[in-house]
């Protein structure tokens, strides 16, 4: 991971910014991350009313989850610079991070880190504290995704977008993030690994986008497993009903958190001795293992 602020990320709220209904309720659900949407969540003759109200709502109201965003609009419309000047100038100070979507080349994130760096110039903000998540959207944005995880150093997470890439990719399902019909398998497990690899190989999370079908909770369970058996950090919840499943599936067990700490103590013991590998258990643990243990302890810290 890089230097930035380590955040846990295992659900993320997707909250419409028109509404003031579903803000307010947001703030007191027990999700990791919720963010305000100016983007899919919001009509296109509601956008600058949206706008305001968000500005609005992060003056005024106090969010459980710890790490609160905002989704603009991608570069591609024509509200991406007003998006950014009306709510990062209008209340920056409790923006954590911006979520920008349809990213399909580097250029995309440097652009959105220059106008950001811009803004909190203009209004005495921390410069650099607000982060960038760069939603990875169509089969440009795949092709470039390595260069898009080095665009930035505000860069914190990378995530998959699964409805916009079926549709470029053309898969012929419905269900976004459900898997489609007629494949031994997961038909998205190239692009999960794709993303996955480009963010760890620049210190970055990936995380994993919707899954629309809000009552469907074994579906969605299902959904994040496979993710989260990748290596992801978590996914977006569009309901409340989504919650607690989501923050299971991406919660380490208490016997997998004790097994990890087992390990690194019986490898930091062996260490002092000047043995390389240790037996815990039944299994042989060495420095691969530790390594293991490690990022999973690193996982709960956060």
């Amino acid at each position: 991971m890089t230097g930035r602020q380590q955040r846990a990320r295992r659900t993320i709220l997707a909250v419409p910014g028109s509404s003031e209904r579903f803000i307010a309720k947001s703030t007191g659900l027990p999700v990791d991350e919720v963010f305000l949407d100016l983007e899919d969540g919001v009509a296109v003759g509601a956008k600058k009313d949206a706008r305001a109200l968000i500005v609005q709502s992060l003056r005024s109201l106090t969010w459980q989850a710890p790490t609160v965003a905002v989704r603009v609009n991608d570069w591609t419309t024509p509200w991406t610079v007003g998006d950014v000047l009306e709510v990062v100038g209008g209340a920056g100070a409790a923006v954590d991070c911006v979520i920008l979507p349809k990213v399909s080349t580097p250029g995309h994130v440097e652009a959105l880190d220059l106008l950001i760096t811009q803004v909190e110039r203009e209004h005495g903000l921390e410069v650099g504290r607000i982060g960038i998540e760069a939603i990875i959207e169509d089969a440009r944005g795949l092709a470039a995704v390595q260069a898009i995880a080095a665009a930035s150093p505000r860069l914190e997470a990378l995530t998959m977008g699964p409805g916009d890439m079926m549709a470029s990719l053309g898969m012929p399902g419905l269900g976004v993030g459900a898997l489609v019909d007629g494949y031994p398998g997961d038909p998205l497990h190239h692009v999960f690994a794709q993303i996955l690899v480009a963010a760890r190989a620049h210190g970055l999370q990936a995380i994993d986008g919707p899954y629309v079908a809000i009552h469907d909770l074994d579906g969605f369970r299902a959904a994040a497993r496979r993710v989260a058996a990748l290596g992801y950090d978590g996914k977006w919840v569009l309901h409340p009903t989504q919650v607690e499943a989501g923050t299971q599936v991406f919660t380490l067990s208490a016997e997998a958190i004790e097994r990890a700490r087992a390990m690194v103590d019986a490898a930091d013991r062996a260490a002092e001795r000047g043995v390389g590998a240790v037996m815990v258990g039944d299994e042989m643990v060495d420095e691969a293992g530790v390594k293991l243990a490690r990022t999973l302890l690193a996982r709960v810290d956060r």
